[in-house]
């Protein structure tokens, strides 16, 4: 019998929604067919059948969410040809015996992200907890129930029954959001700066996500303090001098946030061309791991739907994220004068416990100079 269970793709992750099986109990199967569909917290990721053989048994469902680890699929008489790919040092593909006895994993102490966060806040030892989760998987209620920590949430289902509906868990990218900002809400001491600039004097006409990303080049290197990562654990501060952007896109399954790679190197003409292959392959959830990862600062152009100022959250260990609003025409006084000029708001935020107000101002005045030169 050839056990299959489900690799860490990537980061640490700590689960994944099963999309859809593309075998069933009884298929014969060659290696590296089609096997499964699962979704990350980063992406859509197809797993290929690691050996071949006979499909004994399935041990989980389109829908259901499976921890990092635990057991996907059986297989009769299959011959393993290797082991995918994993960051963890954890055997992914297991033989044994029809009846034989196998070693129990040592407990791991395997939690959600969120739960392993505030377990260190509360000083609970994760170890001393049984998780409810699937797959013995610890959550919030099992690290508040160990904390005695009560909660108040409302009685999400008994309202929704009272509306004739049902609450429905969150799901694939929304479910990623959801941990991520709590995430980043618990680590990240959040300040924000915010500004105008007056693109009345542009030539050419709103291509705005271009222009904002040129200026976050000569921001980040008139204050490379801001194009960095943090490590809080051991309190250090890497700068970068590539500019990896990720840039938020809101699509009908949530938000995601790709990857725009040395956009320091990169010509208008590129930037445009990179940036609309990322949009595309967000909206057809076809990013990969690779290009949802790892950025070095980040954009919101929020102001593409609504509003003008904000607050956006910076994701660690990123440190800054700049914002911008819906230009509009203002008044603006040229001499003795008013006239009407196309504004653009600006909000930065940044991590305040390795950015001083200083840098984020510098680094927001190197944009705005930079976004009011008129070619």
């Amino acid at each position: 019998m050839t056990t299959f269970k489900l690799p860490d793709l990537g980061e640490g992750l700590a689960e994944a929604e099963i999309l859809r099986w593309h075998v069933k109990p009884g298929d014969r199967v060659v290696v590296d067919q089609p096997m499964v569909s699962v979704e990350t917290a980063k992406a859509v990721v197809e797993l290929p059948t690691p050996c071949a053989g006979v499909v004994a048994a399935l041990h989980a469902a389109a829908g259901d969410i499976v921890p990092t680890g635990a057991l996907l699929i059986e297989f009769d008489s299959g011959t393993v040809v290797g082991r995918m790919p994993s960051t963890s040092d954890e055997e992914l593909v297991d033989t044994a015996q029809a009846g034989g006895a196998r070693e129990a994993p040592a407990a791991r102490g395997r939690a959600l992200p969120v739960a392993r966060v505030l377990a260190r806040r509360l000083g609970v030892d994760l170890g001393t907890i049984a998780g409810t989760g699937h797959g013995g998987l610890i959550t919030l209620d099992d690290v508040l129930q160990r904390a005695q920590v009560a909660t108040t949430q409302p009685a999400i289902s008994k309202f929704a029954a009272q509306a004739g509906t049902a609450a429905s868990p969150l799901r694939g990218t929304r479910r990623a959001m959801a941990h991520t900002m709590t995430l980043a809400r618990d680590q990240v001491a959040l300040s924000t700066v915010w500004d105008d600039a007056d693109i009345d004097g542009w030539t050419h006409g709103g291509d705005y996500m271009v222009r904002l990303l040129r200026a976050l080049v000569q921001a980040c290197r008139a204050e490379p303090a801001l194009n960095a990562w943090y490590d809080a654990t051991a309190d250090a501060r890497l700068l970068l001098e590539h500019i990896d952007v990720g840039v938020a896109i809101d699509t009908p399954a949530g938000l995601i946030v790709p990857v725009l790679r040395h956009i320091e190197n990169k010509t208008p003409d590129e930037l445009r061309a990179a940036l609309a292959a990322q949009k595309d392959a967000a909206h057809q959830r076809s990013n990969t791991v690779e290009e949802l990862r790892d950025f070095t600062i980040m954009l919101s152009n929020f102001g593409a739907l609504a509003g003008r100022y904000g607050s956006p959250q910076v994701v660690p260990p990123a440190v800054a994220i700049l914002g911008a609003g819906r230009v509009t025409r203002e008044p603006v006084a040229v001499g003795t004068s008013i006239e009407a000029h196309r504004r653009m708001p600006l909000s930065l935020s940044f991590d305040h416990r390795c950015v001083t107000g200083g840098e984020a101002c510098r680094f927001l005045a190197a944009v705005i100079r930079d976004l009011e030169e008129k070619q």
